[in-house]
């Protein structure tokens, strides 16, 4: 009789060990302690590219420039085993925004973001938030003389993105930019400064 105990308690510690080891192997490396068994992880460092379409009016004065514009953004997202995610994200466009109105010709060559990021996740699907500084170029031309100006403002907007292959997602967005006025004697001393949307579309890879 203590033998047959002896034996059994010694096949059900094997038994144990054994299913330890298979669920190490299955599921171990693929996942961190954090991330739920087969749930999609935003986790980590990423970098894309995006293209998309600007318009806005410049302050104090008739001119409402609008053009494409195109670049490159790279972040970083952390998420820690909820549907939450919070993030930061740079990004640099060049833009052929510009308009023409009598004497006055406004452009914006070129502007940038550093934002936050919040977003709320449903597995590969994220819907976010998302706000910070903004800077960029205003160029103004009169006559055959151009002035440039270069300042810092803010932005503020929404997006969706959706991961759609193994560190791969594409995501559309929505920024409102407001780059901050400057006294352009061109103008006269007026304070001129450009505010417009942005709709784009982006795709970015994650490492």
């Amino acid at each position: 009789m203590t033998r047959l105990v002896l034996r059994v308690l010694a096949l059900i510690v094997a038994g144990s060990t054994t299913s330890a080891a298979a669920a190490d192997l299955s599921y171990g490396s693929p996942y961190t302690v954090y991330q739920p068994l087969n749930a999609y992880s935003w986790a980590g460092p990423y970098l894309g590219g995006n293209v998309g379409y600007n318009w806005g009016s410049i302050d104090n004065n008739p001119t409402r420039p609008s053009g494409f514009a195109g670049g490159v953004q790279a972040g970083y997202n952390f998420q820690n085993g909820t549907p939450w995610v919070f993030g930061i994200e740079g990004d640099i466009q060049a833009s052929a925004a510009d308009d023409t109105f009598a004497p006055w010709k406004f452009s914006n060559p070129w502007f940038g973001t550093v934002r936050g990021r919040v977003g709320y996740t449903f597995n590969n699907v994220m819907f976010y938030g998302t706000g910070g500084l903004a800077f960029g170029e205003l160029r103004g031309e009169t006559f055959g003389v151009s002035e440039s100006h270069t300042n810092a403002g803010w932005t503020v907007g929404a997006g969706a993105e959706m991961g759609f292959a193994p560190h791969w997602s594409a995501k559309v967005e929505y920024l409102y930019v407001d780059i901050a006025t400057s006294n352009f004697a061109l103008t006269g001393g007026a304070a001129n400064g450009y505010g417009f949307s942005l709709v784009r579309a982006g795709i970015n890879y994650h490492f």
